[in-house]
């Protein structure tokens, strides 16, 4: 038997497919013991010697089995399965097989399931494999190896092993995947049997596509993209074609892709075939498909399929109160990634975060604030939900996801309701765990609070301090600008707003002479088209254009963008002049990027920069979009522009 075994195999090799080293013994004498349930970490064999007799698809538990050598134990506290033609589980009763798999919470009760089982299929008897592996994996490994020396997981896997030939095709790809997924040594007997009989059933070209993608899947966690089973794989699954494939199907496929059949860009024809067969599907697809295909979309770097994710986060506004957590966080994690977000979606949020703020995982809840402050929404309902949780939870957050809390209230400069008690928290936290933070997430997490006006003095002083600016160089080959204009304008902040500050000074050689950087920048820069048209409006106002400055970089590193100087009284001086100099006019021309989205409200570091700058002597007028978009010709431009810069003197005609 090993020697036929060994050389159908050797034939499989010789074609070019799986060609396995290492074969478990199965003569005759040894025909009836478990298998040895080996995983890469622990390769200890253990034999349990088995009678009964065997059938085709069915595995039937055989409560007269006792195991040969088995001390002390009662006859019915080892259990035998076998496997049966006769009376075949229903479709019902799979389907509440699955149901009380799923309500298990703990191998322990997926093995005491097993035991009251009369009846198993071969899907069911992997789906109790898969159960375990969701319950036991924890990385890379599993919580507790010893679940796969009980006697129910040893007796059901041996029967697996012994009639591979004899499993459904979706029974038998079921139950490699499962053992990859528990960590099985590749080389076991019961792994190589079950590769060698799916090569036999890939070679008759008969497999469903989605049977296609768990082999692939199971393939891909065995030998990784070089595997030559996987090229056969792949081969049949682009012969029946996308448009033909069913939803669950095409999920499937995306799902190998992006465990790594897609590996090198060879499959970028198949995936644009994809993305058109999806979008004539998401009406569909629930909340595990939607976020199964955005993950994908992610994983597989698809940019050029943003009409696929637009229709994806329009389908997930039906299933926001439905997703996971994990699967909640992942959506919001694609949609930043590819920087989308929709109405109908924000709303569907601002209706379920109230809910959910004081039960969810605290990751999904960084995850959220994350998302609404890299879009630059401004959703009151979200915050000061987020906020009220966050006086209560903090504690159980570590220290990255409780700067992602509070970094979006910096970013769009808004203080919830309960700001004192949420900063306070912020203050307990940083006494208690300041060494915990990361340097930069640190600086960060100070940066934010004093862009709404707290200002975290005894610890700013800590900051300027020799050995953390150590830290923050350590974390990289050097400090980038962006940390460079934090440290910059987190010191000029505490010297013009905190006059009672006595620590440390920043050393020059860590200040910026700019905050606008290309990249990543503390300022924002002016919108042309607004710019433009202020312009010429000012041009009419002044008479010349040698009256103004645009672009104007101060001492202080703001940049303006435009300047009038005065002199002392009130005339305007050429932008050219510096003596005689009694005022400076700083116009902000604040077009949409400068706002929260949909409102009204400034960003946290434009807020910054006029406070900044009128603490510095400037007097700030600021020209928002919104009202210069009700102007409707070139009289009202230049008579609102004379209200905004000279609101006291009369205006001549030039």
């Amino acid at each position: 038997m090993a020697l036929k075994a060994a050389q159908r195999l050797w034939s499989l090799g010789r074609a070019g497919r799986y060609i396995p080293q290492l074969f478990g013994n199965t003569s005759p004498g040894d025909a009836a013991c478990a298998p040895e349930l080996r995983t890469a970490a622990d390769l200890h064999t253990h034999h349990t010697c088995v009678l009964g007799r065997m059938g085709l698809s069915t595995i039937t538990r055989d409560t007269s089995f006792l195991a040969s050598g088995s001390v002390g134990l009662h006859k019915g506290s080892v259990f035998r399965f076998r496997l049966t033609q006769l009376h075949p589980p229903t479709e019902a009763e799979e389907r509440v097989f699955g149901q009380r798999l799923a309500s298990c919470s703990s191998s322990r009760q997926v093995l005491r399931l097993l035991r009251h089982a009369e009846t198993l299929s071969d899907v069911m008897a992997a789906g109790a494999l898969h159960r375990v592996a969701d319950l036991e994996q924890e990385g890379c490994s599993l919580r507790d190896p010893g679940v796969l020396e009980k006697d129910a997981v040893r007796s059901l896997c041996f029967q697996l092993e012994q009639d591979s030939g004899r499993l459904t095709d979706g029974g038998l790809v079921s139950a490699l995947m499962a053992c990859t997924r528990l960590f099985l040594d590749p080389w076991s007997t019961l792994v190589v049997r079950l590769v060698a009989e799916s090569q036999v059933r890939l070679d008759r070209s008969r497999m469903s596509v989605g049977e296609l993608c768990t082999l692939g899947r199971a393939l891909l966690a065995l030998e990784g993209p070089g595997c030559g089973m996987l090229g056969q794989v792949m081969e049949q699954v682009q012969r029946r074609g996308p448009a033909a494939w069913s939803l669950a199907e095409l999920v499937g496929v995306y799902q190998l892709l992006q465990d790594g059949a897609a590996e090198g860009g060879h499959q970028q024809a198949l995936l644009h075939a994809m993305h058109a067969h999806a979008l004539t599907l998401t009406s569909r697809m629930d909340a595990a498909a939607i976020s199964g295909l955005l993950g994908a979309l992610v994983a597989l770097e698809q940019s050029n399929a943003m009409p696929l994710v637009i229709a994806l986060c329009r389908q997930a506004v039906r299933y926001v109160g439905s997703f996971t957590d994990d699967q909640l966080s992942l959506v919001l994690g694609v949609l930043m990634h590819f920087g989308h977000s929709d109405s109908y979606f924000v709303g569907a949020m601002e209706r379920h975060v109230p809910r959910v703020a004081f039960t969810a995982r605290p990751e999904t809840v960084s995850r959220v604030a994350q998302y609404f402050g890299q879009r630059n929404i401004l959703s009151r309902p979200v915050f000061d939900a987020l906020a009220e949780s966050f006086v209560y939870r903090a504690d159980d957050y570590d220290t990255g996801q409780v700067a992602r809390q509070i970094l979006p209230l910096g970013k769009l400069g808004y203080l919830p309701p309960n700001a004192g008690e949420v900063f306070g928290k912020v203050e307990n936290i940083l006494h208690t765990r300041f060494s915990q933070f990361q340097p930069r997430t640190l600086l960060s997490l100070l940066h934010a609070c004093t862009l709404v006006e707290r200002f975290p003095v005894n610890f700013v002083s800590k900051v300027f301090k020799s050995y953390f600016l150590q830290e923050l160089q350590e974390q990289g080959t050097a400090m980038d600008r962006l940390v460079l204009a934090q440290l910059t304008q987190l010191y000029m902040t505490v010297k013009l707003e905190c006059p009672f500050y006595g620590g440390p000074s920043l050393l020059p050689k860590y200040r910026v002479k700019s905050f606008l950087m290309p990249g990543g920048s503390l300022e924002t820069v002016v919108d042309s088209q607004l710019y433009h048209h202020v312009r010429a409006g000012l041009v009419n106002l002044l008479g010349a254009r040698t009256y103004f400055a645009s672009k104007v970089l101060t001492p202080y590193c703001y940049t303006l963008d435009v300047e009038i100087k005065l002199d002392e009284d009130g005339y305007v001086l050429p932008a050219s002049h510096n003596d005689y100099v009694h005022k400076r006019v700083a116009l902000c021309i604040d077009g949409h990027k400068r706002f929260t989205l949909s409102s009204r409200q400034l960003l946290g570091r434009e807020a910054t920069k006029q406070r900044h700058l009128r603490l510095l002597g400037y007097d700030v007028v600021q020209i928002p979009f919104y009202e210069f978009e009700k102007l409707n010709n070139q009289s009202e431009v230049v008579e609102y522009l004379h209200n905004k810069v000279f609101p006291h003197s009369y205006r001549l005609s030039w």
